[in-house]
Formats: C-alpha cells, structure tokens, sequence
C-alpha cells in the first residue's frame, strides 16, 4: 500500500497545473497535501484567454476574460482546442472563434491578435506565466519546474505543443500527466489496497473517461476513452442559441454579428446554468446597449435541453469498458471531475451507468490540478512509494514490406513503454533502410497516420534476408516516442524523436479506432493478400536469380517447363483477392522447383566446405 514520507529538507518547488481549455488553475503539495494556489485578484481559477491590448501589451486571465467583451477579435479562448493541430484541422473551429487566422500559416498554424502573430503553445505560455506569477507570489520564491495535466486523448503532437508552451513560459516540465488519472491521485485513492475506479471527467471543452487499476498503491490505466467537442461549451450553445431566438423575437433585430452583445450573452447563460445545479429554476438576465432580455429557465426544461450532450458521454464510457473488459459490476468506484458534473442530471446518469454513487467531495473545478500538486510532490521527493502509469491511445509501429503494419506497441499499452523486433532486409547488397513509423489500428499504412520516416545507413551488405536490424520503440512518460533503428552487425544505429507538425483531434482518434472495427475483416483479409504477395516476390525473384546458375541448366527440360509453367500460373493469380489461391500457387512453385533448390543447396555446401577435413 502506498504511503506518504515527507522529507523535510530544502527543494526547489514544483507546482501542478491543470491547463485547461475553459480555466487553468495551479496547486502545490506542501506537508498537509496538495493545496490550490490563489490568484492575484482572489479568484482562484485563471480564465484560459489571451488578449493583445492595442499598445500591443498581451494579458491572461480574468483582465483578457473583460477584454474578450470589447476586443473580441484581438482575443483568444479554448486555444486548448488548437495545441497540436494544423490550419487543415481546424476548420470547424474557425467558423465558431472570433479571431483570425494569420497568413501563411499551412506549415505552423499562427493567430492574428492585432500586430501580434502567436502559435497556440505561445498563446497558452502566456497563461502558464500568470500560473506561474500567481505560484511565485503565495509561495514567495521563484518556480521553475511544474507537473501539467493534458487529456487523456491527447496525441504525441499535442502532448508535445504543451511542453513546448511550458517551455517558453520558463517552465521545465517535469511530466505530462493525463486530467483523469490525476484526479485519481486526487481523492487519494492510493489508501485503497486495490480496486478498479473509473474517473468521469466532463469538462468545459472535452470529454474522458479512465478506468483505473488499483494495486498496492499502483495506479494502472486500463482504458481510456472520450467524445470530442463535447462539454458545458455544447450546453452553453444550446441555451445561447435558444437565447438569440427570443432576443431576435423580442428586439426585432439579431445579435449574432455582434461580437461583444453574443459574448454579454454567453455570460448570462453561463451564470444561468450554474444556478441550475442549486436551485429549481434561474433567470437568463442581459442588459445590453439599453435593451434589456429576461428568460426563466427551470431545471425541467433545461434536462430536456442537455439530455442529447449527457447521453452522447454515456457511449465512451460502455466503450471503455468493454477495452477493459470490465463491466459495471466490476468497477468499485467512481470520481467526477469537470465543472460540468455539477450538473444534477449528470451525477443521476453516472450513477445509473455504473451502478455506483460517484465520489463529489472535492471540488470537480479543482480536483485536476489537487492531482497535478501530488504528481508533483512525488517528482520533487516530497512524496515516495507511489507509481503513476498511464497507457498510449493508439497503437504505433512501423511499415513492412508490402505496405504492411508491424505493430511494436498496441493501443491502450501502458506507458512508459518499450517494444523492440528485429526486421530483415528485402533486397541483395541493400546498404540503406528506411524506417516508416506510423500511428493507427488498421493493418494496412495506407489506412493509418504516417508520424515519421528515417534513413538507417551503411548497413552491413548482405544477401535479402540475412541483414539482422532491430528496431526499438520507446515512449516516455509524456507519451512522447522515440524510435531507435540499429544494424546488429556493425553497431551502427539512427534515432528519431517524433515530433510531427500537428497531431490528431480527439475525433479522429475515435474515429481510427472504430475503423479499425468497422473494418476488421476486410483489413485482415488484405493484409494476408499482401503478405501471400510479398512471398511471392521473394520467390519469384529467387527463381529468377536461380536462371543464371548452373544448376538451373542442369535440369531437364521437362523440369525446367514444369518450373516456367509455374511462374507463369503465379503471375497470373498475383493480383487475386484471394490469399488462398496465391498461396496454393506458391506452393506449386516451390514444389517444381524443389529440385532445383536442393542442387543449389548442395553446390553452395561443396564450395564452403573444399579443403576442409572433418
């Protein structure tokens, strides 16, 4: 069981921070816990916005949240949502954000905010130093290191970008760690012996569900899943959507093409909804440009309206535990997290779901980063006999020959993880290898995402088939990978850390991974094709070479017909869908040339053994 040994000498501080896609919040672990860091202004979450004052002054925070009113366009919110992501990703979002994309930006995606041309990983910099002030004025001394949460289903690109973010605002982060496994370490459910909990978390932005393995004070990730787009931004959408209507009704004019009267809006429905959690009914109360807008909306009408978003969360959840070869029964506990799990509705559907009153006790605002503080004690020595594994959403590994995927590490592996498989090469005297790393579940490259292609070079030339090149996968606890090729002859070894442009959406990760249901049969199906087909070069090619040895001219011209008519029947069911009939062909071939092969055989083991005495 795991336990808690404070060493009470001198360390350099380490901070947990929960960066989020709504709000961003900082914690530390000092001898009692793990405690939230309070703002500047009292308030202890950090609004996740960014604005550009027209001196060209940037801001984060709750002074950026008032400018989001009246400087919309100079502004950016949910840039969570960008980290990781190329211009070709995010086009659904740039119909919803107000501020504009800069020119030239198909390689590294850039905001225009004013004069200011800023990545995503600046952007969330910019917030990441007012955590980081707000840290160094409770704590009175500088930080430099931190633990920041990411969702579960973020990919290496994005894992990535955030570290990156950390990195330019002066920050070393010292692990990545997933927002759901942290609230685990939240609750301290280390104190139980061992246990299966599954952590619900619906944020502002996204949406994950984990099932944890408990052991001994070992946290395991079993599964994980999630929906993408969806949390209390799709709620907020809902009601301001039904807003605009009544308002465009009661007014006689539209409040949709203005940016600061939609943003006054959203505010009202944002603080109406929260009441909604408390009470009965609450009031949706704007005044804007002396008009003023009134709707009452009770908890009924409002369940009716978000029953659509709660039930789209129930799915990953089966989903996820169907990975984990779970069902309900089985998992012992269950922790909420995300503000939107206030919601009465959601809470009734969890608990029916997994047939189990789910753990509300801490603050679902706060309970991420209170998890991030404790990865952090345990990083910086304040806390020992505690291990944190989480797993790798993808499965990753490298294209064989024939366009087939050899996988080195499987979705859901846990990480830090290592896989290593030694390959052969293809063709005679080859002295260059290249090593095609790809990402996905399906069998086939053509179907899964390309991440990174390296050259190993001046490998030891060798006959196909003989040159021995291991190659060795290593994912880090940020999930980052590495991958090393090495020639086990000569020693020689290239290394690549993969590091794509801009990675994968939530969506897509879902979506590759129900392809690779959707097409299970066919994708084996072809992958045995390719496979029979690739054989079939190799002996094709082998035949072909045998023509010019004097073995071949010592068979029969029956033998040598036989061998031709063969090749030819191969050929001609090359191109067949059916791995069964090009396997039977290749067998035929093989047996024509049986003779042929013992005679090549028997020449070689003569001139290697002339002149020596047994």
């Amino acid at each position: 069981m795991g336990t808690f040994q404070i060493d009470f000498g001198k360390r350099d501080p380490v901070i947990g921070i929960d960066l989020g896609t709504t709000n961003s919040l900082g914690a530390f672990y000092d001898l009692t816990g793990p405690k939230i860091i309070p703002g500047d202004d009292g308030l202890n979450l950090v609004p996740s916005i960014v604005s550009v004052r027209e001196t060209g002054e940037v801001v984060a925070g709750n002074t950026a949240r008032e400018l989001l009113l009246t400087h919309p366009e100079r502004t950016v919110y949910s840039v969570k949502r960008l980290m990781g992501r190329g211009l070709a990703d995010i086009q659904e979002e740039r119909k919803r954000f107000p501020f504009p994309v800069a020119e030239g930006s198909e390689q590294v995606l850039r905001l225009q905010l004013g004069d200011k041309r800023l990545t995503p990983p600046e952007v969330s910099a910019y917030v990441l130093v007012q955590l980081k002030k707000n840290a160094e004025a409770f704590l009175g001394e500088p930080v430099t290191k931190a633990v920041i949460t990411v969702p579960a289903y973020f990919n290496d690109a994005q894992r990535q970008a955030t570290k990156d973010a950390g990195r330019i605002a002066g920050l070393e982060v010292l692990r990545l760690v997933n927002e759901p496994t942290a609230a685990a370490l939240a609750y301290g459910l280390d104190k139980r012996k061992e246990g299966i909990v599954a952590v619900y978390d619906l944020g502002g932005g996204t949406f994950d569900i984990s099932i944890l393995k408990l052991h001994d004070g070992i946290f395991e990730v079993l599964a994980t899943n999630g929906d993408t787009h969806l949390g209390g931004d799709d709620i907020d959408n809902l009601l301001i959507e039904i807003a605009l209507e009544d308002i465009q009704s009661e007014w006689s004019e539209s409040l949709r093409g203005d940016k600061e009267g939609v943003q006054r809006l959203r505010r009202a429905v944002i603080a109406a909804k929260e009441k909604l959690s408390f009470v009965p009914e609450a009031t949706i109360d704007l005044e804007y440009k002396g008009k003023k807008y009134q709707r009452m909306l009770d908890r009924s009408l409002f369940e009716k309206l978000v029953a659509p978003v709660v039930d789209r969360t129930l799915g990953p959840c089966r989903d996820c535990m169907k990975d984990a070869g779970l069902t309900a029964e089985q998992i012992d506990e269950v922790v909420l997290v995300g503000g939107s799990t206030r919601i009465p509705m959601v809470r009734s559907a969890v608990a029916a779901l997994f047939r189990a009153q789910p753990h509300t006790d801490l603050n679902p605002d706060e309970v991420v980063a209170l998890g991030a503080a404790v990865q952090a004690g345990i990083l910086s020595g304040a806390i020992d006999d505690k291990l944190l594994l989480d797993v790798t959403p993808l499965s990753l590994g490298i294209e064989t020959m024939g366009g087939v995927v050899s996988k080195l590490i499987h979705r859901n592996s846990t990480i830090p993880a290592s896989a290593t498989e030694a390959f052969t090469t293809a063709v005679d005297g080859q002295r260059n290898v290249l090593i095609h790393v790809v990402q996905g579940e399906r069998e086939l490259v053509k179907d899964c995402r390309s991440l990174a292609r390296f050259d190993l070079k001046d490998i030891e030339p060798m006959p196909a088939g003989l040159a021995r090149i291991e190659v060795r996968f290593l994912i880090d606890a940020n999930g980052i990978l590495n991958v090393t090729a090495r020639d086990q002859r000569t020693g020689r070894e290239t290394s690549v850390e993969v590091k794509p442009s801009y990675g994968l959406t939530d969506e897509q990760v879902e979506r590759m991974i129900l392809e690779s249901y959707e097409h299970a049969e066919e994708d084996i199906e072809a992958r045995q094709v390719r496979e029979a087909q690739v054989e079939a070069d190799n002996i094709l090619r082998a035949v072909e070479k045998a023509k010019h040895n004097d073995a071949w001219y010592e068979l029969s011209d029956a033998e040598r017909a036989a061998a031709d008519r063969a090749v030819n029947e191969l050929l001609v069911v090359y191109h067949s869908v059916d791995h069964n009939l090009i396997r039977e062909k290749i067998d035929a071939l093989n047996e024509a040339t049986r003779t042929l092969a013992e005679r090549m055989m028997n020449t070689a083991v003569g001139a290697a053994l002339k002149g020596t005495k047994i």
